[in-house]
């Protein structure tokens, strides 16, 4: 049975420059390499650590999870 994951948004709301290498490297890695633009990542354990790492460059929504089938009806 596979885990539903949830979903966040986050924007790049502060510049990169005069930040450490490795805060840019994990905006790249985020997808994030200009100003005011969004991504929507899954929410697992690493994407949250790459978040917490640059959160004072970012702006983080939740989403929620995925729409799910519904389910079908027993018998």
């Amino acid at each position: 049975m596979s885990q539903i994951v949830g979903r966040v948004k986050v924007t790049q709301i502060r510049s990169p420059i005069a930040r450490r290498h490795d805060q840019r490297e994990t905006l790249t890695g985020l997808g994030l390499n200009k100003l005011h633009r969004s991504r929507e990542l899954e929410d697992t354990p690493s994407v949250r650590g790459m978040i917490h790492k640059v959160r004072h460059l970012l702006q983080v929504e939740e989403i929620g999870s995925p729409p799910q089938a519904p389910a079908a009806p027993e018998e």
